[in-house]
């Protein structure tokens, strides 16, 4: 078992490696615009994971996830060659889900933003309904205490002191 940090380093240099070698060597029709995200490694440095993304609609994703897959072999042996490990790890190709998750939450901010729209057109004009301000304030807060003829009001409470 290695320790993590030799896997880190590891996994980033795979993933130079690989967009490297997409970039140079492979002249696969299939493969669009491919952006390689991030690498993982397993702790034991014999399996390694490579996410990518790819620009465009999805028949250009599905090609572009067949011509990685044939062009497998060819990236594996470059990783072994330029990592110089004992032994070389198997490669997984899988679509990073990052850019669908950044949709989703631009979606959801856009629908945050019109809902915020809205309550502000239909608020506009409107008073509140326990005036602009409802919370107490600390004169007022003395004022009932005073009132009250308690302890507070002989000036024997602590929240008296920390008031002035």
């Amino acid at each position: 078992m290695t320790d993590n940090a030799r896997a880190r380093k590891l996994a980033d240099r795979i993933q130079v490696v690989v967009a490297e070698t997409l970039d140079r060597r492979i002249k696969d029709p299939r493969l669009g615009f491919v952006t390689i995200t991030d690498a993982r490694v397993t702790g034991d440095l014999r399996e390694a994971t490579v996410f990518y993304t790819v620009y465009g609609d999805d028949e250009e994703r599905a090609a572009s996830a067949a011509a990685l897959e044939s062009a497998k072999g060819v990236l594996r042996s470059e990783v072994g060659r330029q990592t110089g490990v004992r032994f070389t790890p198997t490669l997984a190709f899988v679509p990073d889900a990052l850019p669908d998750n950044a949709r989703t939450i631009e979606d959801l901010l856009d629908r945050a933003r019109a809902k915020d729209a809205e309550v502000r057109e239909v608020s506009t004009g409107k008073t509140y309904a326990a005036g602009a301000d409802p919370y107490r304030k600390a004169d007022d807060a003395d004022d009932d205490a005073e009132g009250a003829g308690g302890a507070e009001a002989d000036g024997d409470s602590t929240d008296g002191a920390a008031a002035e």
